[in-house]
């Protein structure tokens, strides 16, 4: 186990007490004992459930020490550090991290893309050196800590992903992290329900330069609705302003990208430098989140060729467009997993995406498709609006599920609407009868419409269990 706290280190960062023991090490930080390492520190964190009742597993699973507020209920049980509010001490942990290294830090967030960004830009920065990022999409108020707190010394670079679902979220987060670059992938009506409009996203986001060390670069999406209100908060802290995308403008500019079976091929300038690299995962949107990332490890300081050819070996991960061909009793069929979010921005992305893929045989491409959540008041426009992108991609069928699906399914034309169900559970049965050979099968929903349920049950097709 490598050492990422002692319990002087973790007292001295939190000013917390220490009791039943203070010789311990801890190798990481932990706040769920279902994925506690022997040798972690487990962080008592009060959320859905307070963490305290589990402290008993924790110890059980090989805790080397708890970080708690209420000293009696690790009587008798294993060392801990005691502070009068453990989300607060994991704050402090995870800001004497930062202090304690001399990694260059990125922030990502964004309406579209964050975590697939955050993904590219930690493979892009480790070809240069240890990287340290966000694990899933730890990006709230305790994720972001959190990550930090598990921030090894030694890091040179590191990537944090800063998500939000209401107005004021990005900015305390940020001033955690004091990225040396903040990267907004784009701006969609992804929370409008909370947040009201576009440029209310807009303003939320462009707080993350808020954040920045004196002398940073905020990364902009140069043709994202909205884009003079982040080069506003940009210019308004002092920024080095990046631009991105594919106007000749762009400081990091898009010139090429052309979309094969099995990846992408890029050509770019990025701060002066013509760069030609491949993606090696399928999707429109992977143009300007592969220029994004870029632009943002060379404006820090990694190595831009190491950091290009890097990308050729990305892939993508569960829920976020994982192609996997399964084979039936009718024959095999490509099912993609996008299940993991959806707005109307991504949607039309992983549309564009599916069209550009090639069916084999008489095979069809078929959308199946979930609620899009929090889009407030215009939410049936939203979906009846779908439509049209759809068509566009040449999408074959289309299955909807959910109440707000039936916007769409009432938009498109009748020999596109392949069924409908009220939940994902319920079109199961309905999409299953009607695949054939030859299809390629796109599920995607926001998490809240379960459609990862219907890409469970057509993996189990193939005999999967």
């Amino acid at each position: 186990m490598s050492e990422l706290w002692t319990a002087q280190e973790a007292a001295r960062a939190t000013g917390g007490r220490l009791i039943n023991g203070d010789q311990w090490s801890a190798g990481g930080v932990s706040i769920d004992t279902r994925t506690l390492e022997p040798g972690d520190l487990f962080v008592a964190l009060k959320d859905v459930r307070d963490g305290h009742d589990f402290l008993a597993q924790a110890y059980v699973s090989g805790a080397g020490a708890a970080l708690i507020s209420d000293a009696s209920k690790a009587e008798g049980m294993g060392p801990a550090l005691v502070v009068p509010d453990v989300l607060d001490g994991l704050r402090k942990l995870g800001e004497a991290a930062r202090e304690r290294s001399t990694a260059k830090r990125v922030a990502v967030t964004g309406s579209v893309g964050k975590t697939s960004t955050k993904e590219a830009l930690a493979v892009c920065l480790s070809a240069s050196g240890q990287t340290h990022r966000s694990v899933k999409s730890y990006n709230n108020h305790w994720g972001v800590p959190l990550t930090l707190s598990r921030m090894p010394a030694e890091s040179r670079f590191a990537v944090f992903e800063i998500g939000m679902n209401h107005r004021g979220e990005i900015l305390p987060l940020t001033h955690i992290v004091r990225p040396h670059a903040a990267l907004v992938t784009t701006i969609a009506p992804a929370h409008v329900e909370n947040l009201g409009s576009l440029e209310a996203i807009a303003d939320e986001k462009g707080d993350i330069y808020a954040g920045l060390e004196p002398g940073g670069a905020a990364l902009v999406p140069n043709e994202a609705p909205h884009a003079s209100r982040l080069i506003e908060a940009a210019e308004r802290n002092g920024a080095n302003l990046i631009r991105f995308g594919r106007d000749s403008v762009c400081e990091a500019r898009l010139l090429k990208f052309d979309m094969d079976d099995t990846g992408s091929t890029a050509e770019a300038e990025i701060l002066g430098r013509l760069i030609r690299y491949r993606v090696g995962v399928e999707g429109a949107h992977w143009a300007l989140n592969s220029l994004a990332a870029l632009a943002a490890a060379d404006v820090i300081g990694a190595d831009l060729d190491a950091a290009a050819h890097a990308l050729e070996h990305l892939r993508a991960f569960d829920g976020r467009g994982v192609a996997t061909r399964v084979e039936a009793p009718f024959g095999g069929f490509l099912l993609v997993d996008d299940s993991y979010n959806a707005n109307p921005a991504s949607m039309a992305a992983a549309f564009s995406t599916l069209g550009a893929r090639k069916p084999a045989g008489s095979g069809r491409r078929i959308a199946v498709l979930g609620d899009m959540l929090e889009l407030g008041p215009e939410e049936r426009a939203y979906h009846s609006g779908l439509a049209t992108p759809l068509q566009e991609a040449g999408v074959d069928l289309v299955f909807a599920a959910g109440p707000r699906m039936a916007a769409l399914m009432e938009a498109l034309p009748p020999n596109l609407r392949g069924g409908y169900a009220e939940t994902a559970d319920a079109l199961i049965p309905v999409i299953a009868g009607s695949l054939q050979a030859g299809d390629i099968v796109l599920v995607k929903g926001s998490n809240g419409s379960k459609m990862s349920r219907v890409v469970a049950a057509l993996s189990r097709l193939g005999g999967d269990n």
